[in-house]
């Protein structure tokens, strides 16, 4: 789990995902207007909302999410290296909302729509090389 900053429309957003790096599937995106131990809280529930989450364990790079975590019951570790994976998703993102960015400036709700039309094409669609030509969800399956 982390989170990258993003402007829209001369504003910073931030935007919270989750990956299950094991089988590169993006467990949920979520945009925020703001940073820190609040929204993280609030990703963090609603992705327990989605997600059976009671035998995961989180690499994080901050004491406020582990903030986070507590409060929620949730478990967490500070990880410099495993973390690769969600680094690697926020520069592919990122790439994808420039290229977003140049054909329409919009709002943060179009961009949110984008995010979410993003996560379903990389865990439906995209092949992964390091899955064996598979997708995502193809490996969870």
């Amino acid at each position: 789990m982390d989170e990258t900053a993003v402007k829209i429309n001369g504003e910073w957003s931030w935007v919270y995902a989750a990956i299950h790096i094991g089988a590169k599937l993006i467990l949920d995106v979520e945009l925020f207007g703001r940073h820190g131990t609040d929204p993280a809280a609030a990703f963090l529930h609603r992705l327990t909302e989605k997600h059976d989450l009671t035998e995961t364990v989180f690499l994080v790079d901050g004491c406020g999410y582990q903030i986070a975590l507590a409060r929620l019951g949730l478990s967490g570790q500070l990880d410099y290296v495993e973390r690769n994976l969600i680094e690697k998703w926020f520069q592919t993102l990122k790439m994808r909302v420039d290229r977003f960015h140049n054909l329409r400036v919009d709002s943060r709700s179009a961009v949110r729509e984008f995010f979410i039309q993003f996560a379903q094409y990389y865990n439906f669609h995209r092949p992964h090389q390091a899955l064996d030509g598979r997708t995502p969800v193809e490996e969870v399956i």
